[in-house]
């Protein structure tokens, strides 16, 4: 699955517990009639993956759902999801090299400002 839209939070590298689990979260805000800000976390090694990246800037983000199930205290299921990140990628565009500026290029001799008047009625 992927997630399309424009950078808002790149947070910190969050380190849990003794093996150093690490965590990043990325928030997405897509742009949709009704915008949604998706929080994705980046994991481990892919966390690294956010490096490159800035507030304002539009990507598109392959992601994983996960689901996982806990059993509280009193013995009830509860559930909860989130939403990983594996790859992200930009979505500028650089202006293609082998075209030469706009200021050299030459306008037709044959284009007038006077429109034809040539309509049928």
């Amino acid at each position: 699955m992927e997630v399309i839209g424009k950078v808002k939070l790149i947070g910190d590298v969050q380190t849990f517990g003794a093996n150093g689990f690490r965590k990043r979260e990325l928030v997405v805000t897509t742009d949709e009639q009704y915008p949604q800000m998706i929080m994705i976390e980046f994991v481990q090694d892919k966390t690294d993956l956010l490096n490159n990246y800035q507030v304002g800037q539009d990507v598109k983000v392959s992601i994983n759902l996960r689901g996982r199930e806990w059993i509280n205290p009193q013995g009830e299921a509860k559930y909860f999801n989130s939403v990983q990140g594996w790859r992200i990628e930009s979505l500028s565009q650089a202006a293609p090299s082998n075209l030469p500026p706009v200021d050299q290029f030459q306008p037709a001799s044959n284009v007038t400002d006077e429109e034809p008047d040539d309509l049928p009625f």
